[in-house]
């Protein structure tokens, strides 16, 4: 399989906000674009995200999947699962063919903290950026992996499939 050429976003879900960040069309550089208030109840947030994913023409949305160090399942991974369904459902109604993949993303949130801390930005302010940065490091990630295997990478998610777990890279 080929890799979509085309602006691609990222994503890191969380219990009250989500990060997202986006590409340039040839899939070079991962760049941190918003956080959403996380809008569990009326999923607002997702709504906003298909818009976005819409506005900027994405060919693709990886979802980053949280995972315990050693691998297994939490109660986060089925969260950010959950989601990226959802997601794609409404990419389905909104914006056919815009591909949701999953993509492991474990450390990425705790990368993002330090980064943040090392270029020197004060503590207090990485709660309002931390999460857009972790998306950049979710889809930098995918970036180049397909660059390296020069394949699609991740596991995707469908309207009504739940994919196997086997291909998350």
């Amino acid at each position: 399989m080929d890799v979509p050429r085309g602006v691609k976003l990222g994503v890191d879900v969380g219990m009250a906000r989500v990060g997202v960040a986006l590409c340039d069309p040839d899939g070079v550089l991962a760049t941190p674009l918003k956080t959403l208030k996380r809008d569990q109840k009326k999923n607002s947030d997702i709504r906003v995200l298909a818009r976005m994913a819409v506005e900027h023409a994405a060919v693709q949305v990886f979802v980053g999947l949280p995972r315990s160090l050693r691998g297994s399942e939490t109660a986060s991974t089925t969260m950010a699962r959950d989601y990226a369904e959802h997601l794609a459902v409404e990419l389905a109604r909104s914006a056919p063919g815009v591909a949701v993949r999953l993509i492991d993303e474990r450390l990425t949130t705790v990368s993002a903290h330090r980064a943040l801390h090392e270029s020197g930005l004060d503590g207090r302010k990485h709660r309002q950026v931390v999460d857009q940065v972790a998306a950049a490091d979710i889809l930098q990630q995918a970036l180049d992996m397909q660059k390296s295997l020069q394949r699609d990478v991740g596991m995707a998610v469908g309207h009504g499939s739940r994919p196997d777990s086997t291909d998350l890279d």
